[in-house]
């Protein structure tokens, strides 16, 4: 069966002020699309997979813009659901030198954090499916998105489909008298990928995280802590679990330092570790990881640690990217992999 991945949250309008303004210089803002679970659909459309999204979108002129955007990128919109009052915001301020970046969002009572399982025909969705991603933000978000997120996961499995989850925790979205672990454990215990940071897995699962503050690519990390945590958290879960973690330190708004880590089968293996010197823009980098281990684990099914390679320097490159999504082709990301992108021009 050729491979078609299946993801599933809320579309958001982002509206950053121009260059480097703060929120409150500004009365202009460039609007783009994005999203977690969008920006892992966009970077798998471009590495070449059958993608679909499933969100839920007001009917309006900015929804329909939202389409069209998602049709440019080759992604399957057929079962977006219609209805609700607005599509969901979030303001982004550029980060400078020593100024960290802010997100402010603006997505209370969103078409989608009102979305319910029954406005969703999940077994048609998963007609020829292989895969399906989702993550914690929409859970976060309302019971109604949990409960929808529910039952795509059981119908997920009962289909026969990988299911992946980044965590996602976003703590200012937990608002409606429910915890993240309480609503999010369940739901892991069904998925074969799971995706995070080492403070996100903290949030569901406990342990204590091993922080990451290396200087340049060349300096050691303490392994054995991260295996460790890992086989805490492993230790919640069913057997045959993938963990993955992204690994950032921003040493300042321009310089960052990213590698990764997979903990499988109660082994650890780490990436290959890049030094990023002129970042254009940081949003979606975590999403274009989770898109290139997809992809990877699609693509390279007997090796994890070409998956692994691959999903680094996926996101490697999505620094280099204006905007939310990873436009780079999986041809682009194999050249980084072979140490030939940075020096050369492709004619």
């Amino acid at each position: 069966m050729e491979p078609r991945i299946v993801t599933f949250g809320e579309v958001l309008l982002r509206l950053t002020p121009p260059g480097y303004l703060k929120l409150s210089q500004t009365n202009t803002f460039e609007a783009t699309f994005g999203g977690s679970e969008t920006n892992c659909a966009v970077s798998l459309a471009h590495f070449g997979l059958a993608t679909e999204l499933v969100t839920r979108l007001p009917r309006n002129d900015i929804a329909e813009a939202c389409l069209m955007e998602l049709r440019s990128h080759g992604i399957r919109v057929d079962n977006v659901a219609r209805g609700g009052d607005r599509l969901g915001l979030y303001y982004f301020e550029n980060a400078a030198a020593q100024r960290v970046s802010k997100v402010v969002y603006d997505r209370a009572n969103s078409s989608f954090s009102s979305l319910r399982p029954e406005m969703i025909d999940w077994e048609k969705v998963f007609e020829g499916a292989t895969w399906f991603h989702w993550s914690g933000i929409g859970p976060g978000l309302s019971q109604d998105a949990a409960d929808t997120t529910l039952a795509a996961v059981k119908a997920a499995k009962r289909l026969g489909l990988t299911v992946s989850c980044d965590l996602n925790y976003r703590k200012t979205l937990w608002q409606y008298g429910k915890s993240a672990q309480e609503i999010m454990q369940p739901l892991l215990e069904q998925c074969d990928v799971l995706f995070g940071t080492g403070s996100e897995y903290k949030v569901v699962f406990g342990g204590e995280p091993v922080p990451y503050k290396v200087r340049d690519t060349e300096e050691a990390i303490d392994l054995p802590a991260y295996e460790t945590f890992f086989r805490h958290v492993q230790s919640a879960l069913p057997a045959g679990k993938k963990l993955f973690v992204a690994l950032r330190n921003t040493l300042d708004a321009n310089h960052h330092i990213l590698t990764g880590l997979m903990y499988a089968d109660g082994k650890l293996t780490r990436g290959h570790t890049y030094g990023i010197q002129h970042v254009v823009d940081s949003v979606g980098v975590g999403d274009a990881f989770v898109a290139g281990i997809i992809y990877g684990l699609i693509n390279y099914p007997d090796n994890d640690a070409a998956a692994l390679e691959f999903s680094i320097a996926a996101a490697t490159l999505k620094n280099t990217i204006y905007g939310d999504f990873n436009l780079v082709s999986a041809d682009e990301v194999k050249t980084l992999m072979k140490n030939e992108g940075s020096e050369n021009i492709a004619r």
